[in-house]
């Protein structure tokens, strides 16, 4: 994947732009010897690679704000990182940018759980934002699969979502507030510790917005009350399309489950193998749903999903008897990425589509991989239509990669075709930024680049990425 380098000196002045950033952030924030910055050359997105000029780590916003004003006064584009998590070449660097990553800002700075609030540094985990708060009864409801490494930051970026989207939304519902800094080095506040602030949706702007318009360097987050209880049920089915209509059929009765989770028979055994968490392994595809509240909301919701579940001749039908048996269960979805891999190199894809049309997408998705002759393995939120296909190839057969990239075209297209879209929550990066005039006309292609025109007018804030390349080039270069 082409990641060009603009017609600029700035390569030339590697030690002037070093020294500066050293002087602003001392010695110990900054990183620029070949070897160290190896381990910044790639995201997730493993199969490319592009050692960054420098790597920038502040521990403050006014570090962040210095380090920024170095980079806009010699050029220098900027590409943020959170955890470096992104499956899409989210934070993936071009040879002349500097990376800020915030990994250093990792504090929880203020929890009120009054007004249901916890103020943080965009630096911290998923995981430790529920960690600060649990003990109190409180939860932070995101939760991506990722949620142990995967930073804040990076979930206000991709909009990130999770397992229990369905019922609590993605990042976006669940961000009150951000500190942002923008390209020009200015420190803008939006949002905050209430629920409606007065004026533009700028932090609906911001979050998704992919790194494009601003570095978040600490976020106001919603936390919720812990739930009285929870429970899973394991539903398998004979295929794939029966499995897909039963979820469209579950969300058509009217009750919203906490999470719907479909894996199928070739995520299902690679899993299992990985896991031991117990799942039935002559099935074709399970269902992984989730009710939780008091033990009688829980009773009622589980008696509605079975009979729905019923309808559609499961083979296996399972309600979570104990806490250990539904550790394990989510054990065993939360370990499907990793379980894979012994499958394979393979790239995680990352299309919605309308509930109603999981079946299609699914038999579409199944011809496509047998045209190609490669394996595609399912595992995705299925309440909301998240698809996560995963295309299964060998690395070290060449051209086996473009293939894959080429059938993984293919399936975004079909998501766009059937009324979804190319992203539910890895964001478009580099992976996706050639398939965003299959969604967009031109006209709507040129406003969303206006609105960064707007924030960062040089286009120096994480380049080569969302935009059609020579669209995003030809900006940059005007």
């Amino acid at each position: 994947m082409e990641m060009p380098v603009p017609d600029r000196m700035i390569i030339d002045q590697k030690a002037t732009l070093v020294a500066r950033l050293v002087q602003a952030l001392g010695a110990d924030g900054v990183i620029h010897a070949a070897e160290e910055l190896r381990a910044y050359e790639c995201d997730a997105l493993t199969a490319y690679r592009c050692p960054p000029l420098a790597v920038v780590l502040p521990r403050t916003t006014a570090e962040v704000v210095a380090a920024i004003r170095v980079c806009a006064d010699m050029g220098a584009p900027i590409v943020p990182r959170g955890a470096g998590t992104s499956l899409s070449g989210g934070s993936l660097p071009t040879a002349d940018s500097v990376i800020l990553g915030v990994s250093r800002m990792n504090q929880v700075l203020e929890i009120d759980t009054a007004n249901r609030f916890i103020r943080v540094q965009a630096g911290i985990t998923n995981l430790a934002v529920t960690g600060a708060v649990e003990a109190q009864g409180f939860f932070y409801a995101p939760d991506p699969s990722s949620q142990l490494a995967c930073a804040i930051a990076g979930n206000i970026a991709m909009n990130s979502g999770g397992a229990h989207c369905l019922k609590y939304g993605v990042t976006t519902n669940n961000l009150l507030g951000v500190t942002l800094v923008t390209a020009a080095g200015e420190v803008v506040e939006i949002g905050g510790a209430h629920l409606d602030p007065a004026g533009y949706d700028l932090l609906g702007v911001i979050c998704g917005s992919e790194g494009q318009l601003g570095i978040v360097t600490e976020a106001t987050l919603r936390i919720l009350a812990s739930p009285e209880g929870a429970r899973p049920v394991l539903i398998g089915f004979a295929s794939s399309e029966v499995a897909g209509a039963c979820v469209a059929d579950i969300i058509r009765s009217g009750v919203i489950p906490v999470a719907i989770e479909f894996m199928d028979k070739l995520c299902i055994h690679a899993t299992e193998a990985h896991a031991k968490a117990g799942y039935p392994m002559d099935v074709e595809a399970l269902l992984i749903v989730e009710a939780e509240g008091s033990e009688a909301e829980i009773e009622e919701q589980l008696a509605c999903i079975k009979e729905v579940a019923n309808r559609h001749n499961p083979m296996v039908l399972r309600e979570s008897t104990s806490e250990a048996e539904s550790a394990a269960i989510w054990l065993g979805r939360k370990s499907a990425f990793g379980a894979m891999g012994q499958l394979g190199d393979y790239i995680c894809l990352d299309g919605v589509v309308p509930v109603s049309a999981l079946p299609e997408v699914l038999r579409g998705t199944a011809e496509l991989a047998a045209s190609y002759g490669l394996r595609v393995a399912n595992v995705f939120h299925a309440g909301d239509g998240n698809m996560h296909p995963l295309i299964i190839f060998d690395a070290n057969r060449p051209g086996e990669l473009e293939q894959a990239e080429a059938l993984g075209a293919d399936i975004l297209r079909l998501c766009v075709d059937v009324g979804g879209c190319l992203s539910g929550e890895h964001g478009v990066g580099v992976e996706k930024r050639e398939l965003m005039g299959h969604q967009f006309n031109a006209a709507d292609l040129v406003q969303q680049m206006e609105v960064k025109d707007v924030f960062d007018p040089g286009w120096l804030l994480n380049p080569a990425k969302v935009f059609p390349l020579a669209a995003s080039e030809s900006r940059r270069g005007g």
